[in-house]
């Protein structure tokens, strides 16, 4: 026998309303074995009585006049901010605290829920708390590389990507080829543009920036007969090379969420010179390190750098 799954909270109420209504079953029999409280079977019951089946109809919760009001201005603004930035409301709610306006970031995401400029999916993430170290500003540099997308006047590009682990602070470059001498020669400018000494990084098992998992450049046994040229300039300015489990690209996850970005703020067009893409590229950049973070509680990378003590002189690249 199919039994009929009610489809609607109106049908599910009436499921229950219904019996007690027709004089079928007691409301005190009811009660035994439904899921919510008896006020709330007894509300139903008499919402039928005065309205009919139009009463079992769900009404909005949400409260016909506010205490206190957010002026239409601020409304206004809030929106337009989520249009262009497309942030969330605790990044809109740092933006409009450096523009002196003062508004909890619960009441930006209501307007945003209100005007639809939320994600129409939500899914409940199991949430780990986790003890984060406090990193000194280059002690760790994650450097990875992304394949721009399309090709530029029939030739394919490549963006090299650094950013520190503890400011999040950013540098990128465009080369034309992915090889170990444009991995030493990137590293280089970064050592050079970061005020603050790099002491590690952090990279992939691609072969432009190590050689340990190529079989051919192995011994009987497994020591690597050649050190990687990225190794020896990284060994001769005591810079420690860190390299991420094969397969593990979470493990470089900050850069890797910093291309995510990149997806979606510049490359989401097309660029017709490559003098126009490094332009772009520029520009994005310095939009980037003036971006507010979540992990430097509202703060952007040259406001993190800016408020740390410089301990170290800057290192100078020789």
């Amino acid at each position: 026998m199919a039994i009929h799954m009610a489809k609607t909270i109106k049908e599910e109420r009436l499921r229950w309303v219904l019996p007690i209504i027709k004089k079928e079953k007691r409301l005190v029999d009811v009660v035994m074995i439904f899921p919510y409280g008896k006020r709330t079977l007894e509300r139903w019951v008499a919402e039928y009585k005065k309205n009919g089946e139009n009463g079992l109809e769900p009404k909005s919760t949400e409260p016909k006049r506010y205490r206190v009001e957010t002026p239409i201005a601020i409304k206004e603004k809030i929106i337009a901010l989520r249009k262009k930035e497309n942030v969330c409301a605790k990044k809109l709610h740092w933006k409009l605290e450096k523009e002196g306006i003062h508004i909890h970031e619960r009441t930006i995401g209501k307007i945003l829920k209100k005007e639809d400029l939320v994600r129409t999916y939500r899914k409940k993430k199991i949430k780990y708390k986790y003890i984060k170290a406090k990193r000194q500003p280059g002690e760790l540099v994650e450097i990875d590389v992304k394949h721009v997308p399309g090709a530029i006047a029939g030739r394919k590009y490549h963006q090299y990507t650094a950013i520190d682990t503890a400011s999040r602070w950013r540098h990128l470059e465009i080369f034309d080829e992915e090889c170990t001498y444009h991995s030493i020669k990137f590293l280089a400018i970064v050592m050079d543009r970061f005020p603050y000494i790099i002491k590690a990084i952090k990279t992939d098992n691609h072969s432009t920036f190590t050689n340990y998992y190529l079989g051919t450049n192995k011994r009987s046994d497994m020591t690597v007969k050649e050190i990687h040229a990225l190794d020896k300039f990284c060994g001769a300015h005591n810079i420690i090379h860190y390299l991420i489990d094969p397969g593990k690209p979470t493990q470089n996850g900050t850069v890797e969420r910093s291309h995510r970005e990149d997806n979606k703020r510049l490359y989401y067009r097309s660029f017709k010179t490559v003098a126009y893409l490094r332009k772009e590229v520029r520009v994005w950049n310095t939009n980037y390190n003036d971006l507010e973070h979540c992990g430097l509680d509202g703060k952007t990378p040259n406001e993190f750098l800016a408020d740390y003590k410089l301990i170290n002189p800057p290192y100078v690249c020789t």
